[in-house]
């Protein structure tokens, strides 16, 4: 994380493209990674991988679809959540020549994959559910109940442990609406597991489970399209360049002008801006810098800023 109260680790001034002078503010490129996160996955995977065992057993002896489809949709999870967590591991280590901002994007990649993998787990589940409807299949209520109830259990223990981590972090949504997925999962078990016991109807075990994988897909769109806007470059949601641009001249009266402003996420938390700045000769360029970087800083959350300065018009600006 960059620390806008302190000089940037080197400046240079130089002829560039036709520009007289340039300057730059660089700024340690690596955000420190959450090991509250990467610790609370790690337990997550190895709940949701022991009750999927668990529920493997229990489907099968009780013929319940729900069961089976979830602990499909579990055994996923699983590996999802070793994913993310995979993701937290590999962006500790630090950057170098080739990947001067380190691994952060690889928890990025790590989420958008565990979007995908909904994807296939709610297709999976609507085709099995769609073939049982057709070809019905006794169902032991009684077991299916017992299994359920306990999945829904460790669910909500998961659930819990991620959602009081850190929210902001995309690699840590991606594992908790995997969870959340499950949790659903276990609630239409529990629903068909009643609904078949009281009045034989075993249809609402695969109607049920076709509702789960209309919300697991609903979840995996939401997820992929976050990381795949942060995989793009996307300007962050909460930043308006045009409202930076203008606070910018607005704030600092020694700046002429704002322009080439780019904003983009190394990760959600990691916000990044680059901005051509335009002031006169006799302006003192560090006290500025500072000025600047620690505004964008504390009115837009950037947690990294390059601000080149000129005293010309730069071409194409």
């Amino acid at each position: 994380m960059s620390n806008p109260t302190k000089p940037p680790d080197h400046e240079h001034h130089h002829n560039h493209d036709g520009h007289d002078h340039h300057h730059h503010g660089h700024h340690d490129h690596v955000p420190e990674v959450t090991e509250d996160s990467e610790r609370r996955i790690f337990w997550v995977m190895w709940l949701t991988g022991g009750y999927m065992i668990l529920q493997v057993i229990g489907g099968l002896f009780s013929g319940s679809l729900a069961l089976i489809a979830d602990s499909g949709h579990m055994l996923s999870d699983t590996a999802a959540l070793g994913l993310a967590w995979f993701g937290f591991r590999l962006s500790k280590k630090p950057a170098d020549g080739k990947r001067t901002y380190g691994y952060h994007r690889f928890q990025i990649l790590a989420a958008f994959t565990n979007g995908l993998t909904l994807f296939f787990i709610a297709a999976w589940i609507t085709i099995e559910a769609i073939n049982r409807l057709f070809n019905p299949a006794e169902v032991l209520s009684t077991p299916m109940l017992v299994v359920a109830i306990v999945g829904l259990l460790v669910n909500i223990i998961g659930f819990l442990v991620l959602h009081r981590g850190d929210s902001h972090n995309v690699n840590m949504q991606g594992a908790l609406l995997h969870v959340l997925g499950d949790l659903l999962g276990s609630v239409a078990a529990i629903a068909a597991a009643l609904i078949i016991m009281f009045t034989g109807w075993t249809a609402a075990d695969p109607i049920l489970s076709i509702l789960v994988a209309c919300i697991v897909l609903k979840s995996g769109y939401g997820i992929i399209k976050r990381s795949g806007h942060i995989l793009l470059e996307g300007t962050p949601d909460h930043l308006d360049l045009e409202l930076v641009k203008s606070k910018l001249t607005e704030k600092f009266p020694q700046i002429l002008d704002a322009h080439h402003i780019h904003g983009w996420s190394l990760t959600a938390e990691k916000t990044i801006v680059t901005v051509h700045v335009r002031i006169d000769e006799e302006t003192p360029i560090q006290p500025l810098l500072d000025e600047i970087n620690a505004y964008l800083q504390d009115e837009f959350q950037v947690g990294h800023a390059t601000v080149q300065f000129e005293y010309e018009n730069c071409v194409g600006s």
